[in-house]
């Protein structure tokens, strides 16, 4: 696995990879850290033109019909369209001369996809077809300048994403809302991520189905303040919440903007600048309405001991992934935060669109 954790970090430093998949072997660059400067020193190495590769999302997002939802790719003899990894200076469509070239993307390439993924990038490859027995390709790859990973080992590393998390450390940290509370940290199998279990009150005398929260990160809401959301106030109300009802916990877990990170939750602010909604902005950034999992939350309940929980959520989702992983769902509390004139496109996107119960915010603002 460490090798996948170098390729991890040569993507995001916009280093070249190599995917060896046999006679389907590719080189693959993150497109957002792409610059066609790089292409000249892969020269011998690659077969031309360089591959545009997209998640399927942003295909259709973009105007192309992918079928059964295949990630595509795009020979494309234009590097000067790749200098935008966001727009890819594309307008609201793919420019004809690619859209008519498109193709299934190589296993290969869609294993470049879970790893930039596994990165925190976007979604988005240049991918660079190589010949088999390349001799430049090969000495790279011996001395060590080109990392050279398969397929198999990608999936792998990503399938450790589904492993239980480790408890790694934990504190008493007293909170405004509830003096009584305990922080534990579990690290990601792989690695990549941590997240925390606030336990408010005694656990010893909680209820038989003590009050849970699920909270993704929101350093921009639950730090700053942000108008853009609703985060920052879900989070403090939740922990009174808990509180009142006789404690639990507060599960915060590393899922900045719906699982696409906080580079990429920046980015699709800014579409939504433009006039989209949040979950048409993460589709066109490649990433589906929502890519949290909860399969981690679970196994953290599971260690504490919590098969039997009430959960604080508007999201009827967290609801179904507990119980298909065994949590027992006792009742729910709503959590609310106010809407105003920064947030309100958010939430009614999140209600319309998300089915998250928000009928009495957006009740309540239409009122006022």
């Amino acid at each position: 696995m460490q090798r996948i954790r170098r390729a991890l970090t040569d993507l995001r430093r916009g280093e070249p990879v190599h995917l060896d998949n046999g006679p389907a072997s590719v080189i693959i660059l993150a497109l957002e850290m792409f610059q066609s400067s790089v292409l000249p020193t892969l020269d011998g190495m690659t077969r031309s033109p360089p591959r545009l590769v997209l998640r399927d999302h942003r295909a259709r997002a973009v105007g192309l019909d992918t079928g059964d939802e295949q990630d595509l790719a795009f020979p494309c003899h234009d590097p000067g369209l790749l200098a935008d990894p966001v727009g890819l200076g594309l307008g609201d469509e793919l420019p004809e001369a690619l859209a008519e070239h498109a193709e299934r993307a190589l296993t290969a390439e869609r294993a470049g996809l879970a790893l930039a993924r596994s990165g925190g990038l976007l979604p988005a490859l240049v991918s660079l077809p190589v010949d088999t027995g390349n001799g430049l390709l090969e000495a790279a790859i011996n001395e060590m300048e080109i990392l050279s990973v398969t397929p198999r080992a990608v999936a792998d590393f990503t399938r450790m994403a589904h492993e239980p998390p480790v408890r790694v450390s934990e504190a008493q940290v007293p909170l405004e809302p509830s003096e009584s509370a305990r922080f534990v940290v579990y690290r990601e199998a792989d690695g990549l991520h941590e997240h925390v279990a606030v336990l408010i009150g005694d656990p010893a005398q909680w209820p038989a189905a003590p009050s849970l929260r699920l909270h993704s990160a929101c350093l921009t809401g639950d730090l700053f303040g942000s108008l853009r959301c609703d985060c920052g106030e879900q989070l403090r109300n939740a922990v009174a919440m808990i509180r009142e009802d006789g404690g639990g916990v507060l599960l915060y877990l590393a899922q900045e903007g719906r699982g696409i990170g906080l580079a990429n939750k920046l980015r699709a602010y800014g579409l939504q600048d433009t006039g989209l909604d949040t979950v048409d902005a993460d589709q066109r950034l490649g990433f589906g309405p929502d890519e949290r999992r909860y399969e981690s939350a679970a196994a953290i309940l599971r260690d504490l001991g919590l098969t039997r929980i009430r959960l604080v959520t508007n999201n009827p989702e967290k609801i179904a992934a507990l119980e298909a992983a065994g949590i027992g769902i006792e009742g729910r509390s709503a959590v609310h935060g106010l809407m105003n004139p920064h947030n309100q496109r958010y939430l009614t996107a999140k209600a319309d669109r998300a089915g998250h119960w928000l009928d009495a915010v957006i009740t309540d603002s239409a009122s006022r």
